[in-house]
């Protein structure tokens, strides 16, 4: 890991489906902050979002169909590793993460010598939150990653994340869709990777993920168990 992780080769990853309305505030937010290596993976969106982020000069990628957002992530990985990225962000396209927080994050990875920096909205200031979300769907989620790679976590399904080159290489996605919210920290734990939470805030502004995603993330991980 670099000394100083305002000069290291910091890339963002965003995994982005159908979001041309917020892609380009996400993306000059994050430029504000200092961040301009950016890349948007255009998951098979079927509206603007590939041309949206073009217009600003990211780097861009495209899955010619919807493949799922951790597709997305390892395609995103593959690329910025290959350009010399030291840390790799995980963020979201949908507006509801704050920039703000990268650079906290990438502090605590720095001081604490980390592996991996988790988001928690738990931890952090989260507004909006749906109560089927807070009550139903994310309780389901820290159980479900309980059984399945032993880390306990305040907040599972979060997609804000930092991480080292180190273990960028190791963590490879194979879960397409959601369930990688707990494949990664499955992978943490199995590669023994020095990792912490830390807080975010996070705005709902429209519901995402329900009850039938919460599904579909229940039977993909048993779906993968049982390849194994």
């Amino acid at each position: 890991m670099c000394i100083v992780y305002r000069v290291c080769m910091i890339f963002i990853v965003i995994p982005a489906y159908n979001e041309a309305k917020n892609i380009g505030r996400v993306i000059r937010d994050l430029f504000q902050h200092g961040y301009k290596n950016v890349v948007v993976v255009d998951d098979g969106s079927s509206d603007d979002t590939y041309i949206e982020a073009k217009k600003l000069g990211v780097h861009i990628l495209r899955h010619e169909v919807n493949r799922g957002q951790g597709a997305s992530l390892q395609t995103g990985n593959e690329f910025a590793l290959n350009q010399g990225a030291e840390v790799v962000v995980h963020f979201d396209a949908d507006a509801q993460m704050n920039a703000g927080d990268v650079a906290g994050a990438l502090a605590e990875m720095q001081q604490k010598n980390l592996d991996v920096v988790l988001g928690s909205r738990f931890l952090g200031n989260t507004i909006g939150i749906p109560w089927t979300k807070r009550f139903i769907v994310l309780p389901v989620a820290r159980f479900i990653n309980n059984l399945f790679s032993g880390l306990k976590l305040t907040d599972v399904h979060n997609c804000f994340r930092v991480l080292s080159r180190r273990a960028t290489e190791k963590i490879i996605i194979i879960q397409e869709g959601m369930a990688h919210n707990s494949e990664i920290p499955a992978q943490i734990k199995k590669y023994n990777l020095k990792y912490a939470e830390y807080p975010v805030k996070i705005v709902y502004n429209e519901y995402g993920q329900g009850i039938g995603g919460g599904v579909k993330i229940l039977r993909d991980l048993f779906l993968n168990r049982l390849i194994k």
